[in-house]
């Protein structure tokens, strides 16, 4: 039932941790006269607009993030020249296959020293730079207010840069994008800034890391919004784009003004003059891309829960692993002339994209392969990005496709380059869940404005189909696994502005509390959707069962149970003039799961007097909030 109202206090809490607000939070806010229990005091208030002193912190974060890239990139090179030629060298290029390491079979071995290398650095100093980083970075912004330690860039920095040097089957973006973070919170931190500016912060140096490593500003500003950011308004905004923009200078002054990739001219004719088979095959190409994308997502957490499994410390597993990958590398070496699945996998996608590498079974063997070999890098313990694989294993199915297809259909208008290139955008937006980003990152690259409709039409289908098949994307499934369920939308106070009554689209019934189930199933089956039963005995509402539950008893059987057993007595009773967000509180203060709405301030048992019932099930369908929200005041259980 209904609890009286609390006190009100001037003390604000984070409901999730049940920590005050520290007062370094409240920095750099206004006060405003309001009245609290009949005395005038002052309240915090944010002044509206953008704050001029967080966009100079953002392009701060940005210009350091691309100077992050730059001193990233050269850390990659300056290991692997070391590690698998001898020689100490900044000069790297990820387009060019690397060649034969002089150390021969030797090379196997690799590997297995950088293993130990960044297993002495995520066990000693920064646990958490261990794995692809991007979830660490969601769990700083959901969980931790926007705290990330300061030792994390460093040891990301040098962990990844170890693993990927060294062979290791991982992307730059991902550690790029948590140095960045990092940067962003210290700053955030060190200028006592409030929460949402933290926030902003981390999502300004994620985004930069994408734009400054790509040379894709407007898919660095996507990025953050689509994954980082937890307010789109122009206060956020703005420093977002300040800070993608300042990146994207710094990394063109030292990589040029070219994209990661020389993509050719694409061979897609334009909009109205291609065929619906062609639409048809980017359609196959999408769906196909789903499931590989779900297998890839499963794939690295499988081997993680593999490898912690195995006897042994960190440092023998993660060598096992690696070594593992060094055998990949070099029987891909001996039998096709290259190294293939080692590193970022760059070279192999620019052959691709040229056309040097066009063989439909060693397409098939790449994708097999560099799905093995980032599941042992990641999954014994690596530290290193998604990213990059993603890229690598679109391309490559996305090419082998096109060459069945060409098999198949003869006639079929799509080229080499188009199908790596639309698989790559179409495993980026449904293994990360970064959707519009991948549009237009490829877009960016390829500046090839008759390539917008196919990839709009292949990521749209790979997303649904992906989210159909896994709610989870592969930054999120690793927080799910830990019990940190992270929103999956974003919507305006539109719908908790509306009346409580709007949300009523389920119908009810009031029946007598001592029938039978069997009694009601004959009246239900008038009722579409299935009602909401307002349980009644001597004329007094004694309990509520909901239509879901209502519905699956049914299906089942058990005709003769009372109904007042299936009765949830632990209702919210609220007036039929309350709006949402009330209600929303309600439920979760009381930590129910169905609301009872009347009349005014008529006599809640009243049967009479309900004019509906909203259960948390109407809630979610119909408002689109978090599903996790009433679960996680339930944790809290009385912690305020």
């Amino acid at each position: 039932m209904g609890q009286a109202p609390s006190q009100t206090t001037t003390k604000r809490s984070n409901p999730d941790s049940g920590e005050a607000t520290s007062t370094e939070d409240l920095a750099e806010e206004e006060s405003a006269p309001v009245h609290v229990g009949g005395a005038l005091v002052n309240e915090a208030v944010e002044a509206p607009g953008v704050s001029l002193r967080l966009t100079l912190y953002a392009l701060l974060v940005g210009i350091v993030a691309g100077f992050g890239a730059v001193g990233f990139r050269a850390l990659i090179a300056l290991f692997h020249n070391l590690l698998f030629f001898g020689r100490v060298s900044a000069v790297y290029d990820t387009l060019q296959h690397t060649l034969a390491s002089p150390w021969g079979v030797g090379v196997v071995a690799v590997p297995v020293v950088g293993a130990v290398a960044v297993a002495f650095l995520v066990k000693t100093f920064a646990p958490e730079a261990k794995g692809h980083g991007v979830p660490e970075v969601i769990d700083a912004i959901y969980y931790q207010g926007g705290r990330i330690r300061p030792m994390v860039a460093l040891i990301k920095s040098l962990a990844s840069s170890i693993s990927i040097g060294s062979g290791g089957s991982v992307g730059r973006e991902g550690p790029i994008i948590q140095i960045g973070a990092t940067f962003g919170s210290v700053l955030g931190q060190w200028a006592r800034l409030p929460e949402w500016k933290r926030l902003t912060l981390l999502a300004c140096g994620a985004g930069a890391g994408i734009a400054a490593t790509f040379n894709t500003p407007i898919g660095g500003i996507l990025f953050a919004v689509e994954i980082m950011l937890v307010e789109i308004s122009a206060r956020s905004l703005v420093p977002v784009m300040i800070a993608t923009g300042a990146a994207s200078f710094i990394g063109r002054l030292f990589f040029g003004a070219d994209a990661s990739f020389a993509i050719p001219s694409m061979t897609l004719n334009s909009v109205t003059t291609t065929s619906l088979a062609v639409y048809a095959a980017y359609g196959v190409l999408g769906v196909l891309m789903a499931f590989l994308a779900v297998a890839y997502t499963r794939s690295i957490y499988l081997f993680e829960d593999l490898f912690d499994r195995l006897p042994g410390s960190y440092y023998l597993r993660h060598a096992f692993g690696m070594l593992l990958v060094g055998v990949i590398m070099l029987v891909l070496q001996l039998r096709l002339g290259h190294y293939y699945v080692q590193g970022v996998g760059y070279a192999t996608i620019q052959d691709i994209l040229n056309g040097a590498l066009a063989t439909t079974w060693i397409l098939l063997l790449l994708v097999v392969l560099k799905l093995l070999a980032v599941s042992l890098t990641l999954g014994s313990g690596a530290s290193g990005g998604i990213f990059s694989p993603a890229l690598f294993m679109g391309a490559t199915l996305g090419g082998a496709l096109v060459q069945l297809g060409h098999a198949a259909f003869p006639g079929l208008l799509v080229s080499l380059a188009g199908g790596a290139i639309i698989g790559m955008a179409c495993m980026v937006a449904a293994s990360t869940g970064a959707a519009v980003t991948a549009v237009v990152m490829i877009f960016e690259m390829t500046r090839d404005y008759n390539v917008i409709i196919p990839l709009i039409i292949a990521v749209s289908i790979a997303y649904a189909v992906r989210r159909w098949l896994l709610a989870d994307s592969i930054y999120t499934l690793k927080l799910t696994r830990r019990g940190r369920v992270i929103p999956t939308s974003f919507q305006s106070n539109l719908y908790l502005m509306r009346d409580a009554l709007e949300l009523m689209h389920t119908p009810f019934l009031r029946v007598d509390a001592g029938a039978p189930l069997a009694a009601v199933r004959g009246d239900v089956r008038t009722w579409q959707p299935v009602p909401h039963l307002v349980l009644v005995r001597d004329d007094r509402v004694v309990g509520v069962v909901t239509a879901d539950l209502l519905r699956s008893r049914l299906r089942g059987g058990g005709g003769d149970t009372p109904l007042i057993d299936l009765a949830d007595g632990h209702y919210t009773v609220l007036d039929d003039s309350a709006q949402v967000v009330d209600l929303v509180g309600q439920l979760r203060i009381e930590a129910s799961r169905v609301a009872v709405l009347v009349h005014g301030d008529a006599d809640p048992l009243d049967p009479a007097a309900v004019v509906g019932i909203v259960s948390w099930a109407d809630v979610m369908r119909n408002a689109n909030l978090p599903v996790d929200l009433h679960r996680r005041r339930a944790a809290a259980g009385g912690r305020g």
